[in-house]
């Protein structure tokens, strides 16, 4: 296909129903078995001018516009992605300072070793444009990046992010949130300031919860604080086998005791695969009555949990129960979460590669359903922008796959994917490794 702008029609394209603007799905026609609509998509001044039922598919209703341009041939078109959870700060860290053993605290480590010794504003700079030229040359358009904000870190990370907002505005909206362990709650005048950069920065208050003594106690704290300044709340939440591991449970139970009018998104919640059904039931109960959503990271869970230092194979992969979760009406969103760093060693902010590794990690599919919506529209509300569609009306931002089902999507990378942003083909050319090489000499 010929580089595409201006003003054309994309013909006999299939577009998903979760993926088209209420309410042209039902104007469509019968869906396909994977619930696919067959539609010509008219672009004009790099936006999206009309959706129809493509001309030639059956109950069509004749050329939807008098531009010329592409016959897709039933090829599959999707909006562009969000990405909800990710960590910039730590991207790309994996050559100077690798996992030594693959084990979480093998990454707590490794991560406070490299931090300590390389986090300069440049070096974060650097490895921040890499992953965001990454992740924009796949075809996302949105990203919320949790930054470790312990102190001096936050001094640091925090302006840098700010810098890179600004620098990527148009391309990729960014969304910061900080992320400490839940008892820096207790230094309360310390979390009082991060607060308030958060606040200034437009970002979202964040914690990684575990079982400390005083957890009810600090994450009311975290509540208040949330409230006061008129925050949302992002939590990493029991990412580990423990079956004791209950802090999601005390997030919604004070969700709901401080009626709590904000976004609330917890990511991770592995324990609740490896609860006794009736507990693991009640609090997911707990968690749709508060409103939360659940972000998934199948690809670092997949890598770190149950992982045996014996040489014996895992018996568990770290999954959590999201078809019980989508059961009771809880949104939940799929992220990319770390890349090529000690907790996670691959990775490049494909969301494409993260949906294909759900779909078989999670079983999303037979049927697919409205699977697909998790990494456009349930992470759009996660991060309270709007979701994206191909609608009339919206910035001509989309992704054009050589597929015509999802057998064919998923199967392949899609690295010959087309990226269109305001209705010009972006180069999607992806950065060479190289460039990070004057970072990666190993910390002392």
């Amino acid at each position: 296909m010929s580089m595409l702008s201006g003003d054309v029609t994309l013909r006999n394209a299939r577009v998903h129903g979760t993926h088209l603007g209420a309410p042209v799905a039902p104007l469509m026609g019968a869906a396909d078995a994977g619930g696919f609509y067959r539609a010509d998509i008219a672009l004009r001044g790099g936006m999206i001018a009309t959706v129809t039922p493509a001309a030639g598919d059956a109950g069509g209703c004749g050329p939807s516009s008098d531009l010329e341009g592409p016959d897709l041939e039933g090829r599959i078109v999707f909006p562009t992605l969000v990405d909800c959870h990710t960590h910039l700060d730590k991207g790309h860290i994996w050559a100077r300072q690798p996992n030594p053993d693959g084990s979480f605290g093998g990454a707590l480590a490794a991560v406070a070793s490299d931090s300590a010794a390389n986090w300069s504003a440049d070096d974060l700079s650097a490895r921040m444009d890499f992953a965001l030229r990454c992740a924009f040359a796949h075809g996302t358009s949105a990203l919320r990046t949790h930054i470790d904000s312990q102190s001096p870190q936050d001094a640091i990370s925090w302006p840098v992010f700010e810098q890179m907002r600004a620098t990527w505005s148009g391309r990729i909206d960014l969304q910061g949130v900080c992320l400490v362990g839940i008892e820096a709650l207790r230094d309360e005048a310390g979390f009082a300031a991060l607060a308030q950069r958060v606040k200034a920065a437009g970002g979202v208050l964040g914690a990684v919860t575990y079982m400390v003594p005083d957890i009810e106690a600090l994450v009311d704290r975290i509540f208040v604080t949330a409230m006061e300044l008129g925050l949302d709340l992002d939590f990493h939440a029991d990412e580990t086998g423990d079956p004791d591991a209950m802090s999601l449970r005390i997030i919604a139970q004070a969700a709901l005791r401080r009626g709590f009018g904000g976004r609330v998104n917890v990511g991770h919640c592995c324990s609740l695969s490896r609860q006794p059904d009736a507990e693991a039931g009640r609090c997911l109960d707990l968690v749709a009555e508060a409103g939360i959503s659940i972000t998934t990271l199948p690809m670092c869970n997949l890598y770190l949990q149950d992982r045996r230092q014996d040489g014996t194979t895992p018996r568990w992969r770290g999954v959590t129960l999201v078809h019980e979760m989508r059961a009771r009406g809880i949104a939940v969103a799929i992220a990319s979460d770390n890349t090529r760093d000690p907790f996670y060693a691959y990775g490049d902010l494909d969301m494409i590669e993260t949906y294909r590794m759900a779909t078989r990690i999670l079983h999303l599919d037979h049927p697919t359903g409205d699977w697909p919506a998790a990494i456009t529209d349930a992470p759009a509300r996660v991060m309270g922008i709007d979701a994206p569609q191909i609608a009339a009306g919206r910035s001509a931002d989309m992704i054009l796959f050589r597929a015509r089902s999802w057998t064919e999507l998923l199967s392949r990378p899609q690295s010959d994917r087309i990226v269109l942003r305001g209705g010009a083909q972006i180069d999607t050319t992806l950065p060479d490794y190289s460039e990070l090489d004057p970072l990666m000499e190993p910390s002392e």
